[in-house]
């Protein structure tokens, strides 16, 4: 999945303080937190999103801000603090943050940021992103006083698991298409969007997809012959605000119009900033499974 990010040096951070507070399941194994930070940024938008949903707030926001339920953030009273990949150092340590959190992005990173401020790698630690972001926002809400508002989330976003899980069993097999402009590319297992099929129950269309961080490249040919039950399409292009043609405009050919996906109308558009850059966020995940049970039961 997140493998071709999620490779470096353990980290071992015990926070120092008074009682204890919390303990969070890192990248790198547990790290305790013995007392709640007052001052937080994020360098994981999956992370944010779920502090956002948490009603927690943070003293700085990366730019550019790419996913929509998150823009309401960027109204100016909270401090630029660089980009995902590269942090603007001098803004954080003018910030003095408690807790720096850091994820797949941000992780050649870790060892500057962690000289300025204990920083954690909220980076999938399995192939199941449900795991991830049950646990993360059980651990999140433990560590900021949020068990009640944890405790709603995580009980709805189980009960929309179960349920997506259900109606994708025998359902047929689904693959993962990438647009980027006019090109394609394919996703399998084990690949950064392989919890498509670990989380959701998707029977996988194909096993042997060459992992690669865009996907293994294909032709029109090649998905006319492969002939999914399911497209989940996933628009690179519309999920960074580049140019170039439209993920329902590139699979506007007779080829495509053969499959049985699109015969079916069984094709979802993810939503682009919540498949892929906020993936492991707890509003964010819930957005993306709603989809895909809206879909499922639309095929019924």
């Amino acid at each position: 999945m997140f493998a071709h990010f999620m490779r470096g040096a353990a980290l071992a951070l015990t926070f120092s303080t008074a009682a204890s507070a919390a303990e969070l399941t890192t990248f790198s194994g547990p790290v305790t937190i013995e007392e709640t930070p007052e001052t937080v940024i994020s360098y994981d938008v999956g992370a944010l999103d779920t502090l956002t949903a948490l009603g927690v707030d943070v003293a700085g926001i990366t730019q550019p801000m790419l996913v929509p339920a998150l823009a309401g953030l960027d109204d100016g009273s909270r401090a630029n603090i660089g980009t995902l990949f590269e942090p603007d150092f001098e803004q954080v340590f003018a910030l003095k943050p408690d807790l720096i959190i850091a994820g797949p992005r941000a992780r050649d990173q870790i060892g500057a940021l962690s000289k300025i401020a204990p920083t954690v790698d909220l980076s999938p630690f399995s192939e199941d992103i449900g795991e991830v972001v049950l646990t993360q926002t059980r651990e999140l809400g433990e560590l900021f006083g949020k068990q009640d508002k944890a405790g709603e989330l995580v009980s709805h976003l189980e009960a929309s698991l179960e349920e997506v899980r259900g109606l994708t069993e025998g359902a047929g097999k689904g693959l993962v298409v990438m647009t980027n402009g006019p090109k394609l590319s394919v996703f399998g297992p084990g690949s950064r969007f392989g919890w498509v099929h670990d989380t959701l129950g998707i029977e996988p269309l194909m096993e042997n997809v060459e992992e690669q961080t865009h996907g293994e490249a294909v032709s029109f040919e090649f998905l006319h012959e492969a002939n999914p039950d399911w497209m989940i399409v996933f628009d690179r292009t519309r999920a960074t605000n580049g140019d170039g043609p439209k993920a329902e405009e590139t699979l506007d050919n007779e080829l495509i119009a053969q499959t049985t996906a699109w015969q079916k109308g069984q094709v979802i558009y993810v939503h682009p900033a919540d498949f892929y850059i906020a993936t492991t966020g707890v509003r964010s995940l819930q957005d993306t499974v709603d989809q895909f049970i809206a879909a499922y039961k639309g095929a019924q």
